[in-house]
């Protein structure tokens, strides 16, 4: 990762549905193993957890198997538009992966 990153910078957000602590202490137990990816913050909603991180293979990638694996729940991943790359006139999406917990 680049250093001249701000601190809010994020290319993906990991949704947690519904709230449930378990879910996101093993999720940052896997980030903090890894060092190719950040949390930048996490919003505690309503209805669960927002986490951002600074990597997007790594979010749509390994976490999202790893929940897949650990939890029963359903996965969804989709991506949005973000803009375009300066130099390389490349467009730049940002992922969100939905992971909603079996009831």
């Amino acid at each position: 990762m680049k250093k001249d990153r701000h601190s809010e910078y994020y290319e993906a957000i990991l949704q947690i549905r519904p709230a449930k602590k378990e879910v996101l202490d093993f999720v940052l137990d896997l980030v903090e193993k890894r060092n190719d990816v950040k949390i930048s913050k996490i919003n505690e909603l309503k209805t669960g957890f927002d986490v951002y991180l600074t990597n997007q293979k790594c979010a749509r990638g390994a976490l999202a198997t790893q929940l897949k694996k650990k939890f029963k729940g359903k996965l969804i991943i989709s991506k949005s538009l973000y803009g375009q790359d300066k130099l390389t006139s490349r467009l730049v999406y940002r992922a969100t992966v939905l992971f909603r917990l079996d009831k």
